[in-house]
């Protein structure tokens, strides 16, 4: 190490001054040395490598130079307060506090300073460890506890999902044997409007369709595979469509839709496909509720080996913050609800060898979300023939 870097301790042994030299250069942490105008004495190779200077470029300057503007401007100050005073801020004190790169980047370190007194004066000997290392760990760990309760959430919302439908069962059963005892009663009653008769036959497929439902969530949950059928892709597609649109009377329909012709059955399970395929045209025709074009665009195409369902709606689309967040159980922005819907329906895609995504390619304002779902064999898309 050249005479003019390394520090004077008045030390007057070779032997001793040799050791200290050693130590300097071989340090891992940085070590850096000032006298009492805060000029660097001494500037160590480790410190060459955090701070990204030479030690001959900082020799008989301030140490202002390795630090962010707000400290630099103070620095001088706290010095000279402790020559005056003696009131100790940070000597034999660690902190952490921020260093500045000479490129401008600015990084948390930790401080230690201690003090010598030299036939010189006093000296100043700050050692400096780079704890970005250390900050990037503790973001992972950070990280990986939120995932952990995350994680917890969703299995004790397994168990409550299973325990909800188990209670809910009974009494769901229960409901659909009267319906089914009142409808047996009114279909014996010629004097009955036909109409009424309807509606009692409507009020017990959706009983039994509510079963259904309660079935496949306890399946989901419980991890079982789909119960697959062939389904008749256009057909399935309208009876979502009309599902929606249940109990809207006389009301405008907002749900515009494109089947592509030809596409194969498609292997997956009608009920919980149902779901996610209403879940995904329910929150589209809320998000254009409010603006001045109603419309939801649902398209239907072949893609290689899988069948897209497109739910395109003209609402405000999703902000650019929430999309992270988007398919995460819990998350949801909406006033009612648990944030489950999106998550669920991702989770079923997914178990039927699919997916569930947003695509943020798609034409702004809106939103177009796509259920990936696989057919187990090419599918040839009309436009390319």
């Amino acid at each position: 190490m050249d005479d003019t870097v390394r520090p004077n301790f008045g030390v007057t042994s070779s032997t001793s001054e040799a050791r200290l030299a050693s130590v300097f250069d071989t340090a891992v942490d940085g070590i850096v040395v000032i006298n009492e105008r805060c000029q660097v004495l001494a500037f160590n190779k480790a410190c060459e490598k955090l701070f990204g200077y030479q030690a001959s470029e900082l020799l008989g300057d301030n140490v202002n130079k390795i630090m962010p503007a707000d400290y630099a401007t103070a620095h001088d100050g706290f010095v000279q307060r402790y020559l005056d005073t003696g009131q100790k801020r940070i000597i034999g004190i660690g902190r952490e506090v921020r260093g500045r790169h000479k490129d401008g980047t600015e990084f948390p370190v930790e401080l230690s300073v201690g003090e010598a007194p030299t036939p010189d004066g006093r000296q100043f000997i700050g050692i400096l460890r780079d704890l970005r290392a250390r900050h990037s760990v503790e973001e992972r760990l950070a990280q990986a506890q939120a995932q952990l309760v995350h994680m917890t959430r969703i299995s004790a919302m397994d168990e409550m999902g299973a325990a909800i439908a188990h209670e809910l069962n009974q009494p769901l059963t229960a409901i659909l044997l009267y319906l089914q005892a009142v409808s047996r009663k009114a279909k014996a009653d010629d004097a009955l409007d036909p109409q009424l008769l309807s509606v009692i036959g409507k009020a017990v497929a959706e009983a039994e369709r509510a079963g259904e439902i309660i079935q496949r969530m306890r399946q989901l949950v419980e991890k079982k595979e789909p119960e697959r059928a062939n389904i008749d892709v256009e057909e399935f597609t309208q009876a979502c469509i009309d599902l929606l649109e249940m109990g809207q009377g006389a009301q405008r329909s907002v749900v515009r839709c494109d089947i592509e012709p030809g596409l194969p059955p498609l292997p997956a399970d009608p009920v919980q496909i149902r779901q996610v395929l209403v879940n995904l045209l329910r929150n589209a025709r809320e998000a254009v509720s409010g603006s001045e074009t109603q419309e939801v665009h649902l398209s239907v195409v072949g893609a290689e080996s899988f069948i897209e369902f497109r739910v395109r709606d003209t609402g405000p689309g999703v902000p650019d913050d929430m999309v992270p967040e988007l398919f995460r159980a819990f998350s949801g922005k909406k006033q009612k609800g648990l944030g489950l819907g999106l998550a669920i329906s991702r989770s079923i895609a997914q178990n039927h060898g699919g997916d569930l995504f947003l695509d943020t390619n798609s034409v702004k304002p809106g939103a177009t979300f796509v259920l990936k779902l696989p057919t187990g064999k090419p599918v040839h898309s009309g436009s390319d023939s």
